[in-house]
């Protein structure tokens, strides 16, 4: 066995029937074979492997040549020309596609030219799009629209409607001093004068008008069902800021507060107090809850401020309940003047007793009648117990006359209680 690189033709003989014995050559009769010499000699030819060799049949003649072999000897395009052509091309595919890319990414919105784009692109949400009732963003939408912003004589406070026909509840020290001159705001920019129905200072209740049809009035909710932890937000325009919302809780109730200045008329609370900021000019504005009803009309702050312009936001609020708030100015709608609720007896107060001492008690009033006297000091009112006088006004006043209330007082040291039907000041 060899690898063939120094083979020589084997000895030939006439008689063998083995084709390996046969003479080499083109076999008989067959044309001369133009490369039959050059296989004779090839070294990597099998010398005892029989051959045969097979000529294609030439071309048709006349029309296309299809399939023509490519000739080895024909001049071959550069290389280098090859390396131009393939990368003008990928530059072109390449900006093509940068380039539409880059057109889609600013129709869409993702990007804008010239600027670098930051962030994953959000949904597609319309701006119109309405948000879920339930949520602070769906009362937003329902109460805004019910919430203006009343101007007095410079002066900035705010107020809702609640009725078609203009009727707006506000503070009364919103509209203190400015009869003649009340107009409001709404959300939408609009304005409307306004005129004064009648006013309650004892309570901090005004009705005012609005010459405007078509308002939309707020829904009122009830004062007496809401409970701490429940969320709220209060609605006006603090510190001239229009059209603001802010959100809280309620943090207490019947929050018994005395107000006002030294030299006006002094007003009682029984409050809805809340850590929704409030602050100057949300006076007047509604306390709503998560179902979007007016449960409270903003009224009062505590402040650590020296003075009124310098009060501010602390975190504790108070807000009349809206049921006391609906009574009274349906009485000023209705008469022009508000029935205020009381007890038929005069309290000391700034006494630390442990409860409302009674410095005398009407004949023939609520307070006599149920058996009460001089001197006897009320604990609990209707279940909510009183630190002083002053708690027994503002609690009395959150009742409508005519409410039958239980009250627990100490005579002497002896404790005893009775019910009291509560009566309207005849005054």
């Amino acid at each position: 066995m060899t690898d063939g690189w120094n083979w020589s033709r084997p000895p030939t003989s006439p008689s063998s029937g083995d084709p390996r014995q046969q003479p080499y050559g083109p076999p008989p009769g067959s044309p001369a074979s133009p490369w039959w010499s050059d296989a004779l000699t090839d070294p990597w030819r099998d010398p005892y492997a029989p051959s045969a060799v097979v000529l294609p049949a030439p071309p048709p003649t006349g029309g296309p040549q299809l399939d023509t072999p490519p000739n080895p000897d024909a001049p071959r395009r550069p290389l280098a020309s090859i390396m131009v052509i393939c990368l003008v091309t990928a530059l072109l595919a390449g900006g093509v596609g940068g380039t539409l890319g880059f057109l889609f990414a600013v129709k869409g919105g993702y990007v804008d030219a010239g600027r670098t784009a930051l962030g994953a692109p959000g949904q597609n949400t319309p701006e119109s799009a309405q948000r879920a009732e339930e949520s602070f963003g769906g009362v937003v939408q329902r109460v805004q629209p019910s919430v203006v912003t009343v101007r007095v004589s410079g002066a900035i406070g705010s107020g809702f409607v609640v009725s078609a026909d203009g009727y707006v509840i506000t503070n009364d020290h919103v509209v203190e001093g400015g009869d003649s001159s009340l107009s409001v705001s709404f959300h939408d920019g609009s304005t409307a004068a306004a005129k004064l129905i009648g006013r309650d200072p004892e309570s901090d209740l005004a009705v005012i008008k609005v010459a405007k049809d078509g308002l939309t009035p707020v829904a009122l909710g009830n004062s007496d069902q809401i409970a701490v932890g429940d969320h709220v937000l209060a609605f006006g325009s603090p510190l001239a800021l229009v059209n603001t919302v802010t959100a809280g809780i309620v943090s207490a109730l019947d929050r018994t507060i005395q107000a006002g200045e030294e030299s006006g008329t002094t007003r009682y609370y029984a409050a809805i107090q809340t850590d929704a900021a409030v602050n100057q000019g949300n006076s007047g504005g509604p306390l709503v809850d998560a179902a979007g009803e007016v449960v409270g009309v903003n009224s009062v702050i505590r402040s650590v401020g020296g003075s009124t312009t310098e009060a501010g936001n602390i975190g504790l609020a108070f807000a009349i309940p809206i049921n006391q708030a609906k009574r009274i100015a349906e009485d000023i709608i209705d008469t022009g003047k508000a029935r205020r609720t009381v007890i038929g007896a005069e309290v000391i107060t700034g006494e630390a007793a442990s409860g409302a001492r009674l410095r005398a008690v009407e004949s023939g009033g609520p307070a006599a009648a149920a058996g009460l006297r001089a001197g006897d000091v009320v604990t609990k009112l209707d279940g909510r117990p009183l630190d002083d006088g002053t708690g027994l006004i503002a609690m009395v006043r959150k009742y409508a006359p005519g409410s039958v209330v239980a009250v627990e007082y100490r005579r002497g040291s002896k404790p005893s209680s009775a019910s009291v039907t509560l009566a309207a000041d005849t005054n």
